[in-house]
């Protein structure tokens, strides 16, 4: 057997359920290894190890007197800290609430629970699932276990360090720009966006209410099959859950994909957000596995990234800073500089920029309909590899497309998943994205790529006894925002009416920002005539005849 903080969630199950490993033996094996690895990561903000060992110590009663409750009893996992804990506080990495503890659990939480799960503690995100990385919070961002100087990705960053690092055996995340993905690529995990609605956002710090996503980090992507088992399913106290019927996510895993289509998203990757050379060679090996596999592969296109980059920025932002409106009046001091300096640009968008926003989302989600009537899935890279902590600037969230955003606004399944390592060592990944419901076949088709590569073979090497320094990059100044008198006295006049006090390193985050927001509202400004209702409409819910 191999080292019990290195089985899969698989193999740990069918080991648990003959009875020949003990869920308090793989539990104290995994606080151990926080122990001994954590301080060098920083993934865990808060280790619940009294919990563990209790919820592991019930596990292993229940099962020796027969009641196996399935795959997931006696499993170690963690969740981001934007995830409700009933009496355990949750700080979504935030210094504005470092003292909140929860009455209740996430509905997720709960689920897992009754699955009979091991709750190993509460992981560091991105500063409520948003800012970051960020050097001026209460604690330091994760470290990539493949390389302690690089980030994570974001913003499930503690997830992503804790699953690569084997300090826990699944994670939760949350995905509202790519944030399940982003980390997973970057930690050289799979880690899967479910379809909007097939698992519930209730009891999850919300970032944005129309994009946020749920759902599983893990391992291997039989390993996220499971974890999706036991999250699925209709919440009638989430207005956003779906009434669907939870398919068998793992016995979809066949192995088979001959036959099946894949669009190749090509121009995404190559021309309008362009990654590396050593991704695009990933990329084209990774192609021909699943060629070989039996899949037919097309290039295809869908429009360009910007595009949907701007409707979710306008649309999300606006619905985050309603969320945070309240403690950013107060004091904005709480909050760290890179939240602000994405969040505080909210101001600056109009009441139309949002309904243009969503209109357009509609149409966004209609136009792909023959793509995916036509194509079991969609091929692009993920991001990678992971870039040095010092070298991130808060504008850069302006400046740069996004590989992963596309599939938030449009809302089906999406997952990201190792392909290959670049020369130093760090991972590389692709994405594979699913028409909305058929989350089975995207992960079909990931596992039958994983099955045929080698990478899952490959750990990052950890050393309990490594020398590593705590040191981080000072808190970058503010990119000295290049607008005229009259545009910083439009942008001061926003702040103004918002209720906002800001000292003069805020009000330059905010400047820094304006061109680029103003610049994506006015993209999405065009003729629209009375027609075409936002993606966002009123539905009743809760109603029956």
């Amino acid at each position: 057997m191999t080292e019990l903080h290195y089985l899969t969630i698989a193999e740990a199950a069918e080991l648990i359920a003959a009875r020949k490993l003990s869920p308090v033996e793989l539990t104290e094996a995994f606080l151990a290894r926080i122990e001994a690895l954590d301080p060098q990561l920083n993934a865990y903000l808060t280790v619940t190890a009294d919990l563990a060992l209790k919820q592991a110590r019930a596990a292993e009663a229940e099962i020796a007197a027969g009641r196996y409750r399935g795959p997931l009893h006696g499993i170690p996992y963690a969740v981001k800290d934007i995830y409700c804990t009933a009496g355990i506080r949750t700080t979504g990495h935030s210094r504005s609430a470092q003292d909140f503890v929860p009455k209740e659990d996430a509905a997720t939480v709960a689920k897992l629970a009754e699955a009979g799960a091991v709750l190993l503690g509460k992981l560091a995100t991105h500063e409520f699932a948003h800012g970051g990385p960020s050097f001026d919070l209460p604690w330091p961002p994760a470290r990539n276990p493949w390389g302690r100087e690089h980030i994570t990705g974001g913003s499930s960053s503690g997830s992503g360090a804790a699953v690569a690092a084997g300090l826990a055996m699944g994670a939760l995340g949350s995905d509202t720009g790519g944030s399940i993905r982003n980390p997973a690529a970057l930690c050289g995990l799979a880690g899967l966006k479910p379809t909007y609605g097939l698992v519930s956002r209730r009891g999850i710090w919300a970032n944005s209410f129309s994009y946020d996503h749920a759902g599983p980090m893990t391992w291997t992507v039989r390993d996220c099959a499971l974890l999706l088992q036991g999250l699925a399913g209709h919440d009638p106290l989430d207005p956003a859950s779906a009434r669907r019927e939870v398919p068998d996510y793992v016995a979809a895993l066949s192995g088979d994909i001959k036959g099946m289509r894949i669009g190749v998203l090509r121009q995404q990757f190559e021309v309008e957000v362009p990654v590396p050379p050593v991704v695009r060679a990933a990329m084209e090996a990774a192609m021909d596995t699943l060629r070989g596999l039996g899949a037919v592969l097309e290039e295809v296109r869908i429009r360009p990234a910007q595009e949907y980059y701007d409707v979710k920025i306008i649309g999300a932002e606006s619905e985050l800073y309603a969320v945070h409106e309240a403690g950013l009046r107060r004091d904005p001091s709480l909050f760290g500089e890179d939240f602000l300096g994405r969040s505080l640009a909210a101001i600056l968008i109009r009441g139309e920029d949002v309904v243009n926003s969503q209109r357009e989302r509609r149409v966004m989600v209609e136009e792909v309909r023959p793509l995916f009537a036509k194509y079991d899935a969609l091929l692009t890279a993920g991001p990678g590899p992971a870039a040095r902590f010092e070298s991130w600037r808060t504008l850069h969230f302006w400046q740069k497309g996004s590989l992963t955003t596309p599939f938030n606004v449009l809302g089906g399944s999406a997952l990201a998943q190792c392909i290959g390592f670049s020369p130093e060592g760090l991972p590389l990944s692709m994405q594979l994205v699913g028409r909305p419901f058929e989350d089975a076949k995207v992960l079909r088709i990931a596992d039958a790529y994983e099955r045929a590569t080698e990478w899952r073979n490959r750990r990052p090497a950890l050393d309990p006894k490594a020398a590593f320094s705590t040191a981080l990059p000072p808190v970058p100044d503010p990119t000295p925002a290049e607008l005229s008198e009259a545009e910083r006295g439009a942008v001061a006049l926003a702040a103004h009416r918002a209720g906002l006090t800001l000292n003069e390193r805020q009000f330059e985050l905010l400047a820094g920002a304006a061109p680029y927001v103003w610049a994506m509202a006015a993209r999405l400004r065009k003729p629209r005539g009375f027609a075409g209702d936002p993606a966002n409409i009123f539905r009743f819910t809760g109603y029956t005849a």
